[in-house]
This record gives C-alpha cells, sequence and structure tokens, in this order.
C-alpha cells in the first residue's frame, strides 16, 4: 500500500487559520505582529521566496514590509538597516533573505539581528539555546517537520532518527529538535560512507542535502516516514526533492511531497514564531 502523503500546504492553512486567532487577540491589546524582510540583490528566487513570505503575513493579519538593497550594499549598510528594524517596536521579527551576495558575512548579519526578533531561530544566541534545551525561537524548516510528525500522529519518544544533511539551517537544529523529543538520532553527509547503510535502520527519515532523488527506495526501511526538505530545480524537469518520490513512495508509510510539503510549513513557522514574538512583548 503506498504511503501516507502529508500534505503541507493544507497543514499551512490550518495554521494559518489559528494564527488569525492569535493575531486578533493581540488585536485588542493594541499590538499587531509586524515580519520585515530584508533582500539585498535582485535574485529571482530570493524575490519569490519574500513575496511569498509576506502574502501569508497578510493572511494572517501579520503588518509587513520590505527592505531592498542593492546587491553592492556595503556591510555597514545592512548593519544599519537592521540596527534600525531592532529598534523599532512595529518589527518583532526580521528576516534576512539568503543567500546573501559573496562580500556579506551572513554570521555577521545573523549576530546582528536581536535575539528577540530573530524568528528564523538561525542566530548563534538562539541556536545555543537550541543546544541546552531552552530554545527561544526553534529554526523555522526544522519546527515545520516536527509539526508535520506530529500532525501524522507519527511518535518521535524512541524512534530511530536519520537526519541527512549537517547544515546550520535545517540538518543541525533538526538532529537537535528530534533528540530533544526522544530519538536516537544518526546525522549522515556528504562523506557519509554506505550511507543506505543508516537510512535503511530510520523509522523517521529526514532528507536536506539540496542533491535531487538521493534518496532511492532501497535505502528506505518499510513504513519508516520519509521527510523531505530538498528542493532542487533540475532542467527540464521542474522541482524535484531529495527523495525519489514515486519508488519511495511504495516503500515508505508516510512521505512528504516536493513541492506541497515542507516549504508551506516553513513559511507557516516563520509566522508562528512573528506572533509569539509579538505575544512576548505583553509578557515583558
Amino acid at each position: 500500500m503506498p504511503a501516507h502523503v502529508i500534505d503541507g500546504a493544507a497543514l499551512a492553512r490550518d495554521t494559518y487559520g489559528r494564527l488569525k486567532e492569535r493575531t486578533a487577540s493581540l488585536g485588542r491589546s493594541n499590538v499587531r505582529p509586524g515580519l520585515a524582510a530584508v533582500l539585498v540583490g535582485d535574485n529571482p528566487a530570493s524575490r519569490i521566496y519574500v513575496r511569498n513570505k509576506m502574502r501569508a503575513c497578510n493572511e494572517v493579519g501579520v503588518h509587513n514590509e520590505e527592505h531592498l538593497l542593492d546587491a553592492g550594499a556595503t556591510p555597514e549598510t545592512l548593519l544599519a538597516t537592521l540596527d534600525k528594524l531592532n529598534r523599532d517596536p512595529r518589527v518583532h521579527g526580521i528576516l534576512v533573505q539568503l543567500p546573501l551576495p559573496a562580500h556579506l558575512d551572513p554570521e555577521l548579519v545573523a549576530k546582528a539581528i536581536a535575539p528577540e526578533k530573530d524568528v528564523d531561530g538561525l542566530s548563534w544566541v538562539n541556536l545555543g539555546a537550541l543546544v541546552s534545551g531552552r530554545p527561544v525561537f526553534e529554526p523555522c524548516t526544522p519546527r515545520g517537520v516536527v509539526a508535520m510528525l506530529d500532525h501524522a500522529g507519527i511518535s518521535i519518544d524512541g524512534r530511530e532518527a536519520v537526519v541527512v544533511g549537517r547544515s546550520a539551517i535545517v540538518g543541525k537544529p533538526m538532529a537537535l529538535m528530534l533528540m530533544a523529543r526522544g530519538a536516537t538520532v544518526t546525522v549522515c553527509h556528504s562523506r557519509t560512507p554506505d550511507l543506505g547503510q543508516h537510512t535503511r535502520r530510520a523509522d523517521i527519515l529526514v532528507a536536506a542535502t539540496g542533491r535531487p532523488r538521493l534518496i532511492t527506495a532501497d535505502m528506505v526501511k518499510v513504513g519508516a516516514a520519509v521527510i523531505d526538505v530538498g528542493i532542487n530545480r533540475v532542467e527540464g524537469k521542474g522541482i524535484t526533492g531529495d527523495v525519489d518520490f514515486a519508488p519511495v513512495r511504495e516503500v515508505a508509510g508516510w512521505i512528504t511531497p516536493v513541492p506541497g510539503g515542507v516549504g508551506p510549513m516553513t513559511v507557516a513557522m516563520l509566522l508562528a514564531n512573528t506572533v509569539q514574538a509579538a505575544e512576548r512583548t505583553l509578557r515583558a
């Protein structure tokens, strides 16, 4: 029997409905959550991503604004923009769209965002808090993955999980969040020999490598939950994930599609973190 497809787009819509209720409640206290997106340069894909995030903000009642900087913007210009947003009480969350032009250091930028407005959850402060088990904001993509597992009724506690990918954006925080929920976690990467030896043990398999169709059916345990974080543009084939979807679906118990899986939930969790940041201002 083919695997159950976890519909991230449908779950994101449900999440937006709950966020609307929370923004309405904040409005009764004269607080409107606000998200500022900073985009450096004119990367077409980045512009689409930012536009989609701003459209989602409008849907749930989150104030949103775009700050567009030239591709040649200096580090000083970018840092000055972030400093201004850090001090703006209308802005509860700050998003710097990646990738940045080569002359700008993403780590320097991440450190410049106030931790209480780092709704991407990727600053050193927030990643360090995640390691300690006391996260301020959980990174959006891993948070979305956990939400999808919970929605599908997939138990994490006591299960064996394999994360393929070790990026600071997805792989590392994903492993930490699964560990925090009681999973035994193995992290694999480009230098892992015999990748299938590890993935075939996984009750929960998360693929986040950026390599199209890396995970094939013979690498998947029967009945496993397979979460595909990859978004790859393949010439002549459009967008595909890191998982060879059709054959793997015949083996797995649950699987996420690309597109329409983890991507919509990443945006939904960005808005959830922004609303959470606004709610915290009432308790400050």
